[in-house]
This record gives C-alpha cells, sequence and structure tokens, in this order.
C-alpha cells in the first residue's frame, strides 16, 4: 500500500515534481513583501494555474535575517492540491472516496518516545532572549496597511479534561510578546467547550500549537468534525495507519511527533484581553475587539531544520477558502448521508466565494418533504455554518452558479419554497451587526444573533424538457467539433436536452419528424385542427 506524506518534506517534494511549488531564493521582507507576492495569484490566475511559494531568504524590514524558510499555499490553493495532499485523483469523486474513507475507518494515534520536532527545545528564560523561541519564528504580517498583529493560523490542539479528547481547530494564535500570544477563538467553535471546562475546573488549559506537516492536519482542522471525534483519527483515516504523538516538553499534551514546529502554552482560564483588527474569511477586516483567551508560551520545540508555513487566508479565493470548501462539502456529505441517513443524497456544494455561507444540496427526491427534512437537517448541523441552504435536483451541477441560478430562476416560487430562519451564531459575519456593536448586541439571547433562509429549489411537478439539442445530437457535434481541432471546451452543465416527465407524444412525434426532415407531415397535422374564429 503506498504510504502517506512522513512530514512536510516528503509532501513539498512532491509539489516540486508536479510544478506546483514557487521557489523564491531573493530577500523578501517578511512585514511588508511575502505575502503581498503570494496573494498576487489569488486575484489574477485561474485556479488550475496555482502553485504553492516557499521563500528561503526571509528577512525583517529591521535588516534581521531569519534561518527559517516560509512556506505559503501549499495545501490547499487548487483542487489539485488539495488532491496531492490526500493522495487522490484531482476529482470530486476521488476526494470524496478519500474523506469518506478517513471519516467512516478512523484510525487511532500512537504514543512514540522521541520525535524531530524536538531536536530544539527553547524554554524557561531563553523564551526570552532574542531570536529565540517565538522570535526566532518568520511569522509574516498577513495584509500590510491594514493587519493589527501578527499572527499564526494552524492547527491549535486542546483537550476535554473530562474525556481527554483532542480537539483540533485551524483557529488564530496572534502574537503580542516574546511568550505572549492570544487564541482567536470564536463562541461557537468546539475548542471553547474544553475552555470553559478548565475555567470551572479552575485551571489554566494547556495547548499545543502546530506549524508544518503533512496536509491532513490542515485539512481535518478546518473540517467542522464532530464534537468528540479526535481529529488526528481522522488524520489517521487519510494515511490508513496511525498518526504518531509524542508528550509536550512543558504541558500535559500530545503533538504530532512529524511537525515542524510546536508551540506549547497555557490558555490563561482568569483572564482575557482584547484583541486587535485582522483580515478574515470573509473578506473583511475583523475589527471587533472582544476579549480573548491569552496564552502563556511554556516551550518552542522545532526540528533542526524547520519550515514555517503559513496559510494564506483573508480574502477569497484563498487557501483556507479552498480548504473549507471542500473540508465542508465531505463532512456535511458525511453527516446527511451516513449519521442522519437521509435517503436521495448525492452531493453536496459550499461556494468558495461565500466561505461559510452558501450550501448547495443535490438530491434524488424521493417526496414533497424530502427536500425540506435534508434543508432543515443540514442548517441544524452548526450553529455559525451556513447562511443560505439550497436543494435542488440530480440533474443540477451543483458546483455551477449559473446552474443553480437557473433552477432558482425557474424552479423556486417564494411565497411557497422560501423558509427564513433565526437563531443562529453571528460570526465574524459583518451583516449581522454594525462594526462598533459590542459583543453583547451581536449574539442571542437578546442580541441580534443571525439568521438564513432554506429553499427548496427542486421540481414540484412535471417540467418540459430543457431548451437543448438532444444528446445524441450534441455528442455528434462534439465529434465534429474535435475533428475540426476547434478551441478546447469547457462543458458546464447542462449541455445537451433532456426531458423532465411533460413531453406529449405528439411533440414527442412531431420532433422526430423534424429531424427526419417532415416539417410538412407537421403542418398537414395542424391543418386539421384548424378552427374558425
Amino acid at each position: 500500500m503506498e504510504h502517506y506524506y512522513r512530514d512536510l518534506r516528503e509532501y513539498l517534494s512532491v509539489l516540486k515534481e508536479n510544478d506546483l511549488l514557487y521557489e523564491i531564493d531573493r530577500p523578501v521582507k517578511k512585514e511588508t513583501e511575502l505575502t503581498a507576492i503570494s496573494r498576487l495569484q489569488y486575484r489574477g490566475m485561474p485556479e488550475d494555474k496555482r502553485k504553492g511559494f516557499i521563500f528561503n531568504n526571509v528577512e525583517s524590514v529591521s535588516g534581521r535575517k531569519y534561518d527559517i524558510p516560509v512556506a505559503t499555499g501549499i495545501y490547499a490553493s487548487s483542487l489539485r492540491m488539495y488532491a496531492l495532499g490526500v493522495k487522490a485523483e484531482p476529482t470530486r469523486e476521488s476526494i470524496v472516496g478519500k474523506w469518506e474513507k478517513a471519516q467512516l475507518s478512523p484510525v487511532k494515534t500512537r504514543m512514540v518516545e522521541s520525535a524531530r520536532v524536538q531536536d530544539i527545545v527553547i524554554k524557561g528564560d531563553d523564551l526570552d532572549k532574542d531570536g529565540k523561541g517565538l522570535d526566532s519564528l518568520p511569522i509574516p504580517v498577513e495584509l500590510p496597511g491594514f493587519s493589527g498583529q501578527i499572527r499564526t493560523s494552524t492547527q491549535i490542539i486542546t483537550r476535554d479534561p473530562e474525556t481527554g479528547i483532542r480537539n483540533v481547530g485551524n483557529y488564530s494564535a496572534h502574537l503580542f510578546g516574546k511568550r505572549k500570544m492570544m487564541w482567536e477563538i470564536n463562541r461557537g467553535n468546539q475548542g471553547i467547550i474544553h475552555w470553559n471546562k478548565w475555567k470551572k475546573l479552575g485551571k489554566p488549559m494547556p495547548a499545543a500549537i502546530v506549524v508544518g506537516g503533512p496536509p491532513s492536519y490542515f485539512f481535518v482542522g478546518a473540517a467542522k468534525i464532530p464534537y468528540g471525534v479526535d481529529e488526528f483519527d481522522i488524520a489517521g483515516g487519510f494515511a490508513g495507519e496511525p498518526v504518531d504523538m509524542v508528550k509536550c516538553k512543558t504541558v500535559d499534551m500530545e503533538a504530532p511527533a512529524n511537525a515542524d514546529i510546536i508551540i506549547e502554552g497555557l490558555i490563561s482560564t482568569e483572564y482575557m484581553e482584547p484583541g486587535n483588527a485582522f483580515g478574515e474569511y470573509t473578506g473583511y477586516m475583523a475589527t471587533d475587539v472582544w476579549l480573548r483567551p491569552v496564552i502563556d508560551v511554556t516551550a518552542v520545540t522545532m526540528r533542526k531544520d524547520p519550515v514555517f508555513v503559513h496559510i494564506m487566508s483573508q480574502f477569497p479565493p484563498s487557501e483556507s477558502s479552498k480548504v473549507r470548501q471542500v473540508s465542508s462539502e465531505n463532512v456535511y456529505l458525511k453527516f446527511l448521508k451516513y449519521d442522519a441517513k437521509v435517503p436521495g443524497i448525492i452531493d453536496v456544494a459550499w461556494h468558495e466565494m461565500s466561505q461559510a455561507q452558501w450550501c448547495v444540496i443535490k438530491i434524488k427526491k424521493q417526496n414533497k418533504s424530502h427536500p425540506w427534512q435534508v434543508l432543515n437537517m443540514a442548517a441544524a448541523y452548526d450553529l455559525r455554518w451556513g447562511k443560505f441552504f439550497i436543494v435542488v435536483d440530480d440533474d443540477i451541477d451543483i458546483r455551477s452558479m449559473d446552474a443553480v441560478i437557473w433552477a432558482l430562476g425557474w424552479r423556486v416560487q417564494p411565497a411557497r419554497d422560501v423558509r427564513i430562519f433565526s437563531g443562529k451564531m453571528p460570526g465574524l459575519d459583518p451583516s449581522a451587526y454594525s462594526p462598533g456593536a459590542s459583543h453583547e448586541e451581536k449574539e442571542f439571547p437578546g442580541g441580534v444573533g443571525s439568521s438564513g433562509i432554506l429553499i427548496d429549489a427542486t421540481i414540484k411537478y412535471p417540467y418540459p424538457p430543457t431548451s437543448l439539442p438532444r444528446k445524441e445530437y450534441m455528442e455528434n457535434a462534439l465529434k465534429i467539433w474535435k475533428e475540426l481541432k476547434l478551441p478546447e471546451l469547457n462543458l458546464v452543465e447542462p449541455w445537451y436536452g433532456y426531458e423532465l416527465g411533460y413531453w406529449p407524444d405528439e411533440f414527442r412525434k412531431d420532433a422526430e419528424d423534424i429531424v427526419s426532415g417532415n416539417v410538412y407531415k407537421i403542418g398537414e397535422r395542424l391543418g386539421k385542427l384548424r378552427q374558425k374564429v
């Protein structure tokens, strides 16, 4: 059996082999240049042309040079890169198969005694020295000119003190000192459940921040895995073998042995501090300065040859928008199809530009109530995820906005097929409240909260055929197109005509006569129906 990636280096070598990695050797400033350079491809290139970056000569605006290179955009800048990350073919069907296997057949983690990620251990007073600990990490400024902090946006591991089960989430840790970070955690995420339990015990919460590693860690950290399931077990399901874990040096926590860098710390449950403005996946700056838990960093451990991995997020499309899209699609598909056991579930699409707001579900409709069962199930899965939930028939390409808009335009009567609901958490949604509103104004109970919309965009009764030539004629046309060596086509559904339940025999016969050249025969038939007026 083909093994999964042993570490980040092995994955980077595969990117190089597939011409999916830019290696930048010129000096690049981490505060003003690094992210701006890599951001250009998301704003100026089609998805299939995007690559990862590794900057080998990183320096600060102060002139300081770093020994550690920075990689960014390496996990999910495109569907092709995502597929490489799970050892799948670059098709949605192949990726779905990998996700189904990982979720239905997770593999428990395995403890090891030693790990390369602990080749270098910086703790105690050494953390306060220049160029040591956090100060040694070339963390880039994400949005030069707007960012009010420096942050890592990667996997943060916490543990339920009652069950011992870990949570791995792609959260943000904001750097504000040589051993001080803030944990940007939305109140709807699983990590805050752990924090509240540790607070009840009157103890600080141990945590480990993972920087660099196989892509599966990033993928499962972005997914809405059900509470009580260890995301590293799902990562083991991708690999088909256990994820090796090692005990942290200064906190009671385990971390992946094949990571590049681990930041260990204790998250205070006694006090919090206000944060600062930072860019978010919504495509807007998050200016909410509400109180956030503070991390007292107790150690930084790393390999002798680490790579600092920066996750490209903020304005979509981005690396985080792609991973959020694909991970969410597969988690919701598994939930509806295997956990809820709803019949007729075919596929789920989360549209990348909407991030976590626009979900389209394809079904084989069973009865008139079936779409509403699916819609209500999907909307209830997560208290923050999703604003627009749409169910469509099995002839709609749910990843084509043209096809979805076609279904919305001609298969929906708003008074009958649309329902608005409330009671969701607003999260970072700027449409839910004004930027200056207090935190209490935003969330239930008493606040504005957030709302969503459910749309049944399925056909409610037999429809006439789609107004395109039948399949056999389009297939023949496609053959001729290729013979003529005309430009390559990127066909979208529907690209040929098909029936939808209403097509009387006389219309069918007329159409057959037309393609047989018998138009006069139809004129004769219609002439017999002449009436005086």
